[in-house]
Parts: C-alpha cells; sequence; structure tokens
C-alpha cells in the first residue's frame, strides 16, 4: 500500500459506478477481475456485496451490456462491456468530475 492516506469508505461507494465505467472503457471484463484492477490503482477492496449491485444497477440502466461466459473447469462468468450509452454516460461524468477537482485544488488559494 501506498503512503497516501486511504480513500474515504463514503468517497468509494460514491465513485464506484463512474471507476467501473472507466474500468470498462479499456475492454471487457468479469466482476472479479474490475475488483482486482480498482485494488491495484489504489481503490480499497471492493466486497462482492458492492461490485455487483453496482454493476447491476449500471446494467439496468443500459450503460453496459454482459454476456456469460462459458468457464473452464468452473462455473461459467458474468462478462461486463461498456454500452454506447456507458461510454456517454462516462464522458459526461468526467467532465463532472474535472470540474470538481478545479474547484478543490482552486479553493483556499
Amino acid at each position: 500500500m501506498s503512503k497516501q492516506a486511504p480513500i474515504p469508505g463514503s468517497w468509494q461507494r460514491a465513485m464506484l459506478p463512474l471507476l467501473l465505467l472507466a474500468e470498462l472503457s479499456d475492454g471487457q471484463a468479469h466482476g472479479y477481475a474490475l475488483s482486482k484492477s480498482l485494488q491495484e490503482r489504489g481503490f480499497g477492496p471492493i466486497k462482492g456485496a458492492t461490485l455487483y449491485p453496482a454493476l447491476a444497477k449500471l446494467e439496468a440502466a443500459g450503460l453496459v451490456k454482459t454476456r456469460w461466459q462459458d468457464g473452464q473447469g468452473g462455473p461459467g462468468r458474468k462478462v461486463y462491456e461498456l454500452a454506447a450509452a456507458g461510454r456517454a454516460e462516462l464522458a459526461g461524468q468526467r467532465d463532472s468530475f474535472a470540474k470538481l477537482a478545479a474547484l478543490v485544488q482552486s479553493t483556499g488559494n
């Protein structure tokens, strides 16, 4: 773990949908791979009880598409892919986040 302070849990919960969309912009992935990739980037561990409802909400909103992939010697798994609406949502969310970050950086200077 880096020497930086951990990201507060409330921030992680709020940012999880945006980060999942961002992860999927690199290509399709299953839930466990998404969780591991975010954790490797410095996001705290994501429990399945948090991850999979967030992915289900993105799917219900039409932002991600899913398909089942046969397992190799084990059960199949759901694979997530960014939908066109998800790409548009991600672009808008990134813009909003950039504005928020700029506001935070400029406050108190």
